[in-house]
């Protein structure tokens, strides 16, 4: 049997976060985060604003987007435990879409999108403002994206079709010639 999936780090602030001291273990950080997130969706600080991340989470939810947010009040020296919590508790409620933020950071997971779209929302997810962070997270995951694939099948079509059409005007320019080689040679 192996054991799940616990981050390797993860920034002591989690523990505050949730209520519990900084020399508490790692996987009862998580746990405590789990059960946050397992009553409204959220795992944040008072200083973050539960009752409106809670919000966030229900009005994702009303679009259809099954979303969990972990708030942490400081950010760790680099954005990688971010990511790892986030895969801890969408491991742990799956089919959910997860991002956890601190004030400079996020991380993200999702089985229902894919990484470009929510390394975008992760981009926009950096204000500062957990709650302000975490709505343009959601618009940008129900933003809908260019349609490259009938963009490029449009393009290669077009490409195509030019070079048909150039190969036919070559072909009748030299028969072209050719027609005025022979009537000039007939005369």
């Amino acid at each position: 049997m192996t054991s799940p999936l616990v981050p390797a780090y993860i920034p002591p602030d989690v523990c505050s976060t949730v209520g519990l001291g900084l020399a508490t273990p790692v996987d009862q950080c998580m746990t405590q985060v789990l059960t946050d997130v397992r009553e409204d969706g959220v795992s944040a600080p008072a200083s973050a604003d539960p009752a409106a991340l809670a919000q966030v989470v229900a009005d994702a939810k009303a679009q259809g987007i099954d979303l969990k947010l972990v708030v942490l009040p400081t950010s760790p020296p680099i954005d990688t435990p971010l990511r790892d919590i986030a895969t801890q508790v969408g491991k742990a409620y799956p089919g959910s879409t997860v991002l956890a933020i601190s004030p400079g950071f996020a991380g993200t997971y999702s089985p229902v999108y894919d990484r470009v779209t929510l390394e975008a929302g992760q981009d926009l997810a950096k204000t500062g403002d957990a709650v302000q962070s975490s709505k343009n997270f959601v618009t940008q995951l129900s933003t809908p994206d260019f349609p490259w694939t009938p963009f490029t099948i449009a393009l290669v079509l077009g490409v195509a079709v030019a070079a048909v059409g150039v190969r036919v005007l070559q072909v009748r320019s030299r028969r072209s010639v050719a027609d005025e080689k022979v009537a000039g040679t007939s005369q």
